[in-house]
């Protein structure tokens, strides 16, 4: 080895040292958060990060030809918090230094939005790995979609770092599979092997063969020692070199929580318990007694590292630049769908449909999703396994898989879970517009990352059919009565169950227009009568503002029933029933309703009318804001049974004579 690489092996091992130390000193400070890794992975983040293993400028964070490096062990956050604030980016010593305090950019785990350089927010273990699928999946339609013979704009990486914990999740095996599968030779695993989970040494719970298992899923496997910076450089350089139409997995051997000698190796090593002995540690590895401490050496090793980044982003720029020039179109497409450009007149593109249509809603949200697609091509769809029946598959559009990875058809197979957080993938990266599909019944599968799209404000949109006990003949174990309630409980996610066609049309155009959250479309099996009596344009804009009147009371106003999707053909026939003092309300959507004036809402729903009744197949529990003290359900408060929609239906209750005593009542 020559004085230069010697040299330059040295610095990225000192830096390797002091980025523990800063863990260290971090989670010493709080006495709160998670050694094991970040200590066990110093050398691979030095690999990544320092020695050209990770392409990515500091001064530019949303580079689109960046490589996207994804921690899915997010517990390990300091390793990710270290490197960036080494690497340059704007993340301070001094919020290095506030690990966990009440508002810092370094929070307990990583937070998209939060924290410059977080390409996702990770914590619940093996979302990660799927999100990166996701991003793999992205860069590979980015690829298809906008490179030309005369400039390449995308060939970047995605690289993500995982342990046990990770590889024990179904979300992860599922996505796995999909990438394998499909051959997304652009995604790099770095699997932190070091036989350690939290309670335990990792044969307590497993003992799979992981060359085996990636292998047998399409990947290419190479297992290293995970702190020789060499081993770990050279196979990170391999595993970009291939093309072979296979993912790779690099098992790195580690030590879980090297550089404490009381805890590293063992299930003690996992958490907080190391910074007991920071002092101690911190002399072990020859650092000086100053805590936090970056050597000047350090400092301009990555100082310069930054310095050429910024040079080959500039290279890219003038590709860029000269692409754009010769591809007007495709550039003002690319800029659209990293912007989250939406047509203005959404509305316009979308026909409305004939007067007495009573089509199920999953089949005209199958006519919108296409008139949708052609005015946004950046909207992409998936369906787990169901699209003759979910409806959702985009004609003309191509299926995404090796054979065309710019189709706009994503065939995910029966892995709901792996879906949503696919689905988030592609949202993080920006460039396209995810939507995904499955039966409602099956929203639970996917619920975590749902969960996670509205916490990280990801403009996902899921497409829920086979919404209720109309169903029928499938039974209780496919009539979902309380997951409209159960979705509705998460902050920041749109729920929609629009009524008829004309209300899907505003479900779609609601989805698309929003960009700091998830929506759920919440669709029939079952046709619905359509409400006529108002037009196409009123039942579209009522939808966006999430409730309207959907039958104006004829006389003094005596009772309001109110109702969402399927139900509201109910209200409205109880309504002609009851006489001139009804009013009937369509609440598709209570979280856009919500979000409307108090000047408007009172003008759908006066609180001086007390008399209200709220109809829906499913449970009643959501409705108690609007219904208040003195109001009454007719919902279904038990599982469902197994007989034909209608019957099922009116077994239970749901017929507008109930509606009728219940207002009457």
């Amino acid at each position: 080895m020559s004085d230069q690489n010697s040299t330059h092996l040295s610095i990225l091992q000192d830096a390797a040292t002091q980025a523990r130390g800063l863990a260290i000193d971090a989670v010493h400070a709080c006495s709160s958060g998670h050694l094991g890794l970040p200590l066990g992975c110093a050398e691979i983040g030095a690999a990544l990060y320092g020695n050209g293993g990770l392409r990515h400028d500091p001064s530019a964070p949303r580079w689109l030809n960046r490589d996207r490096f994804i921690l899915s062990g997010g517990h390990g956050s300091m390793f990710l918090y270290t490197w960036l604030h080494l690497s340059g980016y704007a993340l301070a010593l001094d919020e290095v230094k506030n690990f966990r305090v009440l508002g810092s950019e370094t929070p307990g785990h990583p937070e998209f939005g939060d924290t410059v350089g977080v390409e996702a927010t990770t914590g619940p273990l093996g979302q990660g790995i799927a999100n990166a699928v996701g991003f793999a999946l992205s860069g590979k339609r980015a690829a298809a979609k906008f490179n030309t013979a005369e400039h390449t704009l995308f060939d970047h990486h995605v690289i993500a770092l995982h342990g046990d914990g990770c590889l024990q999740e179904g979300v992860a095996k599922e996505a796995i599979a999909f990438a394998g599968h499909n051959q997304l030779d652009n995604l790099i695993l770095i699997y932190d092997a070091n036989d350690v989970t939290l309670d335990a040494m990792a044969e307590q719970t497993q003992s799979e063969d992981p060359a085996a298992y990636f292998q047998s899923q399409g990947w290419d496997a190479v297992t290293l020692d995970g702190h020789d910076l060499n081993a770990v450089s050279e196979a990170l350089a391999s595993a970009k070199a291939n093309d072979n139409g296979k993912p790779t997995v690099l098992i790195a051997k580690t030590t879980i929580a090297k550089g404490i000698p009381e805890v590293e190796g063992t299930a003690g090593g996992h958490g907080e318990g190391g910074a007991n002995f920071a002092e101690s540690a911190r002399a072990g590895l020859g650092l000086p007694a100053e805590t936090f401490y970056v050597s000047p050496e350090v400092r301009e090793h990555f100082a310069a590292v930054a310095k050429a980044a910024q040079s080959t982003r500039a290279e890219w720029d003038n590709t860029y630049t000269a692409w754009k020039s010769a591809n007007p179109e495709l550039a003002a497409e690319l800029e659209g769908g990293a912007g989250d450009a939406i047509p203005a007149d959404l509305s316009s593109c979308i026909p409305e449909f004939e007067a007495g249509n009573k089509a199920a809603t999953r089949a005209t949200g199958g006519t919108v999703i296409n008139a949708v697609a052609e005015a946004i091509p950046q909207l992409i769809t998936g369906s787990a396994d169901l699209y003759g029946s979910t409806k959702n598959y985009i004609k003309d559009g191509g299926d995404f898989g090796p054979a065309n990875f710019a189709g706009r058809n994503i065939w995910f197979g029966i892995r709901e879970h792996a879906m949503g957080a696919i689905c988030n993938g592609i949202a993080y990266d920006g460039i396209f517009r995810a939507s995904g599909a499955t039966f409602l019944v099956f929203a639970d599968y996917l619920r975590p990352s749902i969960r996670l799209a509205s916490l990280a404000k990801l403009p996902v949109t899921y497409i829920f059919t086979h919404d209720s006990v109309g169903v029928g003949e499938d039974g209780p174990t496919h009539q979902p009565v309380e997951t409209v309630s159960g979705l509705r409980v998460i902050p920041n996610l749109d729920v929609i169950r629009p009524a008829d066609a004309e209300e899907v049309a505003g479900a779609y155009i609601a989805a698309m227009q929003r960009q700091d959250g998830p929506t759920a479309l919440i669709l029939t099996r079952q046709g619905v009568v359509a409400n006529d009596a108002l037009s196409a344009a009123e039942r579209r804009e009522g939808t966006l503002k999430g409730g309207y009147i959907a039958r104006e009371e004829s006389g003094s106003l005596e009772c309001i029933l109110m109702a969402s999707g399927s139900e509201l053909a109910l209200a409205l026939q109880a309504a002609e029933q009851i006489g001139a003092g009804a009013r009937v309300v369509s609440i598709p959507c209570f979280e856009r309703f919500d979000r409307q004036p108090a000047a408007y809402r009172e003008s759908i729903l006066p609180a001086a009318c007390t008399r209200r009744v709220a109809v829906e197949a499913g449970v009643s529990l959501t409705w108690g804001n609007y219904l208040g003290l003195d109001g009454k359900a007719v919902c279904i408060d038990r599982f469902g049974l197994s007989a034909p929609g209608g019957k099922v239906m009116e077994t239970l209750g749901l017929t507008a004579e109930k509606v009728v005593e219940a207002a009457k009542g």
